[in-house]
């Protein structure tokens, strides 16, 4: 996977320093609090680390336009395989239903079939309608649900070949 990619307006690029306070907002919109910076600055030293090992990575969101970080959206192993990672995205709310997370993903997925993988997949939990309209539009499907100490997690996938 190419360390960084670029639509119409948005690039994507591997994680600065820079990028941890961003970042720290970005996570407390989930709902459980602010991290800690030493939390985020551990968090991209281990993305940089994961991604020199298996080639793939959660890549940081930026507006061309603007400069601003988004968000990110990439390749990871999360619950999946190198082989077969998820596809993984996460936005600001205040940047929402502006199509920047299909863009993101969409480039990200282009960059997937280019390794030569044969199958994507991507987890998200049942209340996530926006996501699941994201991953409808590059053209998953459901496969199975299981559950975790977070309760349900929908598995989709989609085959590249």
């Amino acid at each position: 996977m190419p360390p960084q990619l670029e639509t119409a307006r948005l690039m994507l690029r591997p994680w600065t320093e820079s990028d941890a306070d961003a970042h720290r907002e970005l996570v407390a919109e989930r709902g459980n609090g602010m991290p800690s910076i030493e939390h985020n600055r551990q968090m991209i030293e281990d993305e940089r680390a994961a991604s020199a090992l298996t080639g793939i990575a959660l890549l940081a969101v930026i507006r061309r336009d603007v400069g601003d970080f988004i968000g990110y959206c990439g390749l990871t192993v999360g619950r999946a395989s190198v082989d077969e990672p998820e596809i993984a995205y996460e936005l600001f709310r205040r940047v929402h239903g502006q199509g920047y997370a299909t863009e993101a993903a969409s480039a990200v997925l282009d960059a997937a079939i280019a390794t030569g993988r044969k199958r994507l997949w991507s987890t998200v939990r049942p209340w996530n309608a926006p996501s699941f309209r994201v991953l409808d539009k590059l053209g998953f499907t459901r496969d199975h649900v299981s559950t975790d100490d977070r309760g349900e997690l929908v598995w989709l996938t989609r085959s590249l070949s």
